[in-house]
């Protein structure tokens, strides 16, 4: 049977403009009244065998929320930005904007000191390749979008360049099916099509 890994994306912590690489805050109220507007929809997955999520304080605290107990995950942790480390995006660009250029052109380069884009998807597919088989099939993940979205990109086996196309929503989920490297992406119904159906 193959493993089912869902990965719901951790409630924000901040407006998305001001979203800071390795962001390490952790909810605010914002977020905390974001986790219960939709806990109900999100809480069947607690069931899942295996529950993890990224180290950040907000998918913690998001699993916490939401019921999972996930262990953490270091594998799951955001991309390494060196450098631009609780910078904004607007920010890096202010004080190094050839190197954010590059950096966004380049899946190899680390202009900022830290991990390369593809670096990053390859550590996360890593840890994607190395769920457990046989200790259950249903997992879930709480992680940071930018994580999900290199976990999209591995088990697609798409371009590095596809990161940047991806957008993953707080609180959505995003779930593949399959095994160490044969990855399907998979669409459910969410509750509301489902009971209409």
């Amino acid at each position: 049977m193959p493993l089912r890994v869902t990965f719901v994306a951790a409630a924000r912590s901040s407006p998305l403009l001001a979203e800071r690489f390795q962001d390490d805050r952790p909810l605010d109220q914002a977020g905390w009244d974001e986790v219960q507007r939709v806990a109900g929809e999100l809480l069947p997955l607690a069931a899942a065998e295996l529950r993890y999520c990224s180290p950040t304080p907000r998918s913690r605290a998001t699993g916490d929320a939401l019921g999972y107990a996930p262990l953490v995950q270091l594998a799951l942790r955001d991309c390494d930005m060196g450098r631009w480390r609780g910078l904004t995006l607007g920010e890096a660009m202010a004080r190094e904007p050839d190197q954010v250029d590059a950096w966004l052109s380049d899946p190899l380069g680390a202009p900022h000191g830290g991990e390369s884009l593809l670096a990053f998807i390859t550590r996360v597919g890593g840890w994607l390749d190395t769920r457990p088989v046989g200790d259950g099939d249903r997992i879930v993940a709480v992680a940071e979008p930018s994580v999900i979205r290199a976990a999209l990109v591995y088990a697609l086996k798409a371009p590095p360049a596809t990161y940047w196309n991806i957008d993953v929503r707080p609180l959505s989920t995003t779930t593949v099916t399959g095994r160490g490297g044969r990855w399907n992406l998979r669409f459910d119904p969410s509750s509301a099509q489902a009971s209409r159906a």
